[in-house]
Formats: C-alpha cells, sequence, structure tokens
C-alpha cells in the first residue's frame, strides 16, 4: 500500500481536478491524503447558512463529508485565507493565501509531508489552471516543499488537457448546448495563458472512467457552491463521464509524452 497526497487551493478543487484519481487509489487499497490551503471565504454564499454558520464552516463540512465518501483516510488544512479571484480586494488580506511568505506556506506543508510520508505528491501545474491567485501559490508552495522533504515524493501535477477540452468545447457548440456559449479554452483566463496546458506537454492520464458514478456523488457533497456544481451535476451522466472519464498530470522531472497508466 502506498500514500498519495494531493494538495488543492479550496474545498470543491479536488471533484473537478482529482476526484476520480482519489477514488481509485482508495478503492485499490492506497491511503489518500488531501490537504486544503483555504477555507473557501469568498465562494458562494448559500441562502440556508444556519445562525452563527460561517461560509468557511460550511464549506469545510461538505470537505469532509466529500472525503469521507471518496475514501479519503486524512483531511488537512493549511489555514489560510481564500485571496478571491485576480484583481479582487481579498487578494490583499494579509491572511490570504498568495500574501503568506513562500517559505513559512512550504514549511507547514512540509510538516504535513513529513507526518504522512506520501510516496506521491500532487500540485497544480505552473498557472494553477487558469490562473486563480490561490492556484498558482499552490503550485509554488507544493514545489518549494517537495524540495524541504527527504525522501522527496514523486511529484505530479494536476492539469487539464486544453487539445481535449477543446475538442469537448466544440462538439457542445455544435450540439447547441447553452453552457458552451462564451467558454472558449483557448482563450486568456484569469493570468493572460490559455486553459490546461497542451497534451504534448502531458505526462500522464488516468482513466477514472470506472469512478464516474461515485465522483458525482462526491461532487455533490459541495451543494453550497450552487453555480459551478449543480451545472455539473445537471449533466446527463453520459456528458458527465466524457469530461470527467480521465484526469491528466504533469510528472515533474519527466521529459516523457504522455502516456495512459497510473500513478503507481
Amino acid at each position: 500500500m502506498s500514500t498519495i497526497m494531493f494538495v488543492h487551493a479550496h474545498p470543491d478543487d479536488e471533484v473537478t481536478l482529482t476526484a476520480g484519481s482519489m477514488i481509485r487509489a482508495a478503492e485499490e487499497g492506497h491511503r489518500v491524503v488531501v490537504v486544503f490551503a483555504t477555507h473557501g471565504e469568498h465562494g458562494e454564499v448559500p441562502a440556508d447558512l444556519r445562525p452563527g454558520e460561517s461560509l468557511a464552516d460550511r464549506r469545510r463540512a461538505e470537505a469532509t463529508r466529500a472525503a469521507e465518501l471518496a475514501g479519503v483516510a486524512g483531511v488537512h488544512w493549511l489555514g489560510y485565507c481564500d485571496s478571491g479571484m485576480a484583481g479582487w480586494e481579498q487578494n490583499d488580506h494579509a491572511e490570504a493565501f498568495v500574501q503568506a511568505p513562500a517559505a513559512e506556506a512550504a514549511a507547514r506543508l512540509a510538516a504535513l509531508i513529513a507526518d504522512e510520508r506520501p510516496d506521491v505528491l500532487v500540485g497544480y501545474d505552473w498557472h494553477g489552471n487558469y490562473g486563480h491567485p490561490d492556484h498558482v501559490r499552490v503550485h509554488q508552495v507544493v514545489r518549494r516543499a517537495a524540495e524541504l522533504t527527504d525522501p522527496r515524493p514523486r511529484l505530479f501535477e494536476a492539469t487539464m488537457n486544453r487539445d481535449r477540452v477543446r475538442e469537448q468545447f466544440r462538439a457542445a457548440l455544435a450540439a447547441g448546448t447553452p453552457e458552451a456559449e462564451g467558454f472558449d479554452p483557448d482563450r486568456p483566463m484569469d493570468d493572460g495563458n490559455p486553459l490546461g496546458t497542451p497534451e504534448a506537454e502531458i505526462n500522464l492520464q488516468v482513466d477514472v472512467s470506472q469512478q464516474v458514478v461515485r465522483r458525482r456523488e462526491v461532487m455533490a457533497c459541495h451543494a453550497s457552491q450552487v453555480t459551478d456544481i449543480e451545472s455539473w451535476l445537471a449533466l446527463p451522466l453520459e456528458s458527465y463521464a466524457a469530461v470527467f472519464a480521465t484526469e491528466h498530470y504533469l510528472e515533474v522531472g519527466s521529459s516523457d509524452s504522455m502516456r495512459s497508466g497510473w500513478f503507481f
């Protein structure tokens, strides 16, 4: 049995990027650990918050339930505040993740790595797929934490296959899918770069088609984020599977072309 640690910026990021791999690893008997850098304080605020309950409270509870359903053995929090989207005034908050000294944040993560001793560590690609400040920070912090760790785990970075997303986007446009209007993976995202990574630069494609049904159940745990989550859950299972049946990763230090395979 191996241990694999996934690091995410906010609760619910895991269900769009790596949940299939998390579920598959747990099903195969590996120990799965997830680390959230922030509590997602600046996400969508649901109408049913209880008196005294904050959005951070709700999202932590949702993440815990999602982890249980996915078979995750450990959930950790780095303890930083959500920085909000690029250009928001929350980017400048003293406790925002993007304001945390990189050495300090990396030391917090390195301490968790030392405790959990993962064989595989998973962060984000260099621009966090679409330039969200906290996603970019995850990339930087995971890279630095890995350098502080001995023995160093194999390091992968979750990304989106831009070529595959482009094909799906064009197919959705041709089918007249309303959600496809206004979206283009090749247009500049929050940081001025297109979405994800070209397939030619990706090292690993993971088949998680057998985990699609469970993934939908895990995604539904993050019900507070209505706009994003309900739009995915509204898709017919066939369409949902077309989007989420594979996940893509860069292996740091590898120059290999993309292979269909697994971490272990």
